[in-house]
């Protein structure tokens, strides 16, 4: 980033022109009113460079451009992306805005990768045309961030209705598990842009977004396509099917479901001279011996009382599902039958 470009912002609406930087990560911005705004440089995005003329019309020596360059080099050298234990699992998303959803009819539409995992991305994201693929963006993205692609008319929809993505993962000076390389066409429904409701909130952005998953925890979305043959094919083997057309359903009996009350007063005979830390460890053990003497009772449902109190023990189970018990269901149980104080699991 250099001056006399032009930035958009990342977390709110509008930009300028880059005149001048503070600092290592701050940029001041031009807007279209005159007035010079400080932002993060990583806040920004790049949507047009300066050109020749720009740069020598500015009042910046050359001298203070190339320091100012070096100092953003230098940050991006520094910079140490903060990791989840979530993002180890790559999870990656395109996402569509309007850039006036208010004009929904003539508006130009943006179009951003999201990379919401720890590891950077070195991607290429291309459009079908008639003569084969075209790349429309190129580059890296670094972790856990969303990154502006490019912005296109209402005319291109026809260009992006059939796209991929195609990228490989790394780590920058630090050991990582080895990840595939990726390569995935999406089928974009071009219709959805012309409708409002198409266009909703999500994790990523402040603005309404229609996003198309790509990778979710490492899988790859796949589009599911049937051809003609297929469906003859299935409908002819339907005909000749000599099932009878009334048959009885098979029920299966429904587990009971299981009532754990966790107050300490239930489980331990006489709390004196425990501390609240001894008798949330107590609780929380009881809760993991129950989920592990039911974890292969598929459909088994579990409530677990812990009371409304402070939220600390409802929070430390819920802690654990996220974190060690990913594959079953939880939600509130009953308000009816437990109020605000139990948890209701569903071994998946």
């Amino acid at each position: 980033m250099k001056i006399g470009d032009k930035v958009r912002f990342l977390n709110t609406t509008g930009g300028g022109v880059v005149r001048g930087f503070q600092g290592k990560d701050i940029v001041l911005v031009e807007d279209e009113e005159g007035f010079d705004i400080p932002v993060l440089i990583r806040e920004t995005v790049l949507i047009e460079p300066a050109n020749d003329m720009q740069v020598r019309q500015s009042t910046k020596s050359s001298q203070q451009t190339f320091v100012q360059q070096t100092s953003t080099i230098k940050q991006e050298e520094e910079y140490k992306p903060e990791e989840t234990k979530e993002g180890e699992l790559l999870t990656v998303n395109l996402a569509y805005l309007p850039v006036d959803i208010k004009s929904l009819s003539s508006t130009n539409f943006e179009c951003y990768l999201i990379n919401d995992s720890n590891y950077y991305l070195s991607y290429n994201y291309m459009g079908r045309a008639e003569a084969g693929w075209v790349s429309r963006a190129t580059g890296v993205i670094e972790p856990n961030t969303k990154l502006f692609l490019e912005e296109f008319e209402k005319t291109e929809l026809n260009d992006i209705e059939k796209v991929c993505l195609q990228f490989f993962a790394y780590k920058k000076g630090k050991p990582y598990s080895l990840k595939n390389t990726y390569s995935v066409e999406l089928r974009i429904d071009t219709v959805k842009f012309y409708k409002l409701h198409s266009f909703k909130e999500n994790d990523y952005f402040e603005d309404d977004a229609m996003l198309y998953s790509i990778v979710r925890r490492d899988l790859a979305e796949k589009e599911l396509i049937i051809s003609p043959e297929e469906i003859a094919s299935a409908m002819q083997e339907k005909e000749v099917s000599q099932r009878p057309r009334i048959q009885p359903i098979a029920k299966k009996e429904k587990s009971p479901i299981i009532e754990i009350d966790l107050h300490a007063d239930e489980l331990i005979d006489n709390t004196l001279g425990l501390s609240s830390s001894d008798i949330l460890e107590y609780q929380i053990n009881k809760f993991k011996e129950i989920m592990d003497e039911n974890k292969r009772n598929k459909g088994q449902k579990i409530v677990f009382i812990h009371g409304k109190g402070d939220g600390i023990l409802k929070n430390a189970i819920l802690k654990e599902l996220s974190s060690k018990y990913k594959s079953a269901y939880y939600q509130d149980a009953s308000f009816r039958e437990y109020g605000y104080g139990a948890t209701m699991v569903t071994i998946k």
